[in-house]
């Protein structure tokens, strides 16, 4: 138990002064004439703590794991909850299983950034990917009269034109099939014509990846980043690398199945919904939620597919929050990291109206949210699994964006009271 967890119930036994002086204390700060900025941040840190605690004892969400840390320190790590608490018919388990902080979450879309971003990166730093050349420079068959135009670039933006979602499992269940299906697949924007979110995008980054390394996707992060790093628990495929301890996911692809057969839902599949019947039929417990990845990639894709922990996560954080370098090691150079990072034009990153511009972050459909705001040095990690919980008459999932908007906010103005955020995030029908 870290040291503001001890904190947090000690306020709760205590009172909020006792709490924050053995805080202060347990940091290494003297408890009287501590600044007030220190103090500050020791009531967000707590506060955070409590809006994550009260979301689990509600039932907003199953259970979570949430790790703050400032300049490289840990200020909290902590698992809340449950691994899982309902069954494949949503009924509560007799024996629900905790959760851990060693518990590994599927982290849906943050892959694109911990695993297809991150692999760009490696591979830009090495000089043999350049963001703003062809796609075809890369996989020489990706030709024809509006694909000649994609860059790399366009790819890492979402801009390169690409539909949002389709069904490729539908088409194909190998990654070759589904290269070719969406190589063949008409754009629905003009290239550069706007960012519209598409999984198609870092699918491509996934398979341009392998082209170019001529290794496996996860294989390659792990030879490159993640073994380098001391990584254990970030992988794809978790249950083949002898991992058993997950905070499971949905009950099958119900919300996927929705989204082919129900067109009021806000997708529109362009083919037979019943031409395809091969949906899972079971708690999703260390398989990959996202279709896409799981039927037509096997389970390792450029999008989706991920599993972490918020500990291994942190660290990755560290590495942007660091120009590249952590503990010493030099893993990318600071000049590739401020390509990949630059103010109002990040590549695989999102930006937040909740942080500085500089700030980068990313969530997932799953419950899952990361943020590294670098003039706080701070890394923000927080991972739910919200979809044990089912979905609601509308057939959607819990909204974890109060969640971890609530817990972010008083650390942002703790660590930097002079900034404004613009406006709250917008949440999306289904996260990125």
């Amino acid at each position: 138990m870290s040291m503001i967890t001890r904190a947090s119930e000690w306020r709760r036994q205590a009172g909020r002064g006792a709490a924050l002086s053995f805080f202060l204390l347990g940091l290494g700060f003297p408890a009287q004439g501590a600044s007030a900025q220190t103090q500050s941040l020791a009531a967000a840190v707590a506060t955070a703590d409590s809006v994550v605690a009260a979301a689990v004892a509600q039932g907003v969400i199953p259970g979570a794991q949430m790790l703050i840390a400032v300049d490289g320190k840990v200020l909290l790590e902590r698992a809340y909850g449950y691994a899982q608490l309902n069954d494949f018919s949503n009924q509560r388990l007799a024996s629900p299983r905790p959760l851990r902080t060693s518990t590994l979450f599927d982290l849906a879309s943050v892959t694109k950034v911990m695993a297809a971003t991150y692999a760009v990166m490696v591979l830009v730093d090495q000089g043999r990917i350049d963001v703003d050349a062809p796609v075809h420079r890369y996989l020489p068959d990706f030709r024809g009269p509006h694909l000649d135009s994609i860059t790399v670039r366009h790819l890492l933006t979402h801009t390169a034109g690409f539909v949002q979602w389709q069904p490729l499992y539908y088409m194909g269940s190998t990654k070759a099939q589904t290269y070719r299906t969406i190589r063949e697949m008409p754009l629905q924007w003009g290239v550069g014509q706007g960012r519209h979110y598409s999984d198609l995008g870092f699918m491509m980054l996934g398979y341009l990846v392998e082209k170019v390394s001529g290794s496996p996707l996860d294989v390659f992060l792990h030879d490159s980043l993640y073994g380098p790093l001391g990584l254990r628990s970030t992988t794809y495929n978790p249950k083949a690398r002898g991992h058993t301890d997950f905070a499971v996911t949905e009950s099958g692809n119900g919300y996927e199945r929705k989204m082919v057969h129900d067109t009021s839902f806000g997708y529109r599949y362009r083919g037979d919904p019943a031409a395809w019947n091969g949906w899972r039929q079971y708690v999703l417990d260390g398989e990959t939620n996202d279709g896409n990845a799981w039927y037509a990639n096997g389970g390792v894709a450029g999008h989706a597919g991920l599993f972490s922990t918020a500990g291994e996560l942190k660290v990755l954080l560290e590495v942007l929050l660091g120009r590249g370098s952590y503990k010493g090691r030099q893993y990318l150079k600071p000049e590739v990291v401020e390509l990949f990072l630059k103010p109002g034009a990040h590549l695989g990153w999102a930006e937040t109206n909740n942080a500085p511009p500089t700030s980068f972050s990313h969530g997932g459909f799953t419950g899952t949210y990361v943020i590294g705001v670098p003039e706080a040095k701070l890394a923000f990690i927080l991972l739910t699994n919200r979809q044990n919980l089912g979905a609601n008459a509308q057939g959607y999932f819990t909204n974890v964006g109060p969640i971890s908007q609530g817990a972010l906010r008083p650390l942002i103005a703790a660590l930097l009271p002079t900034f404004v955020p613009a406006r709250p995030d917008s949440s999306r029908r289904r996260a990125p």
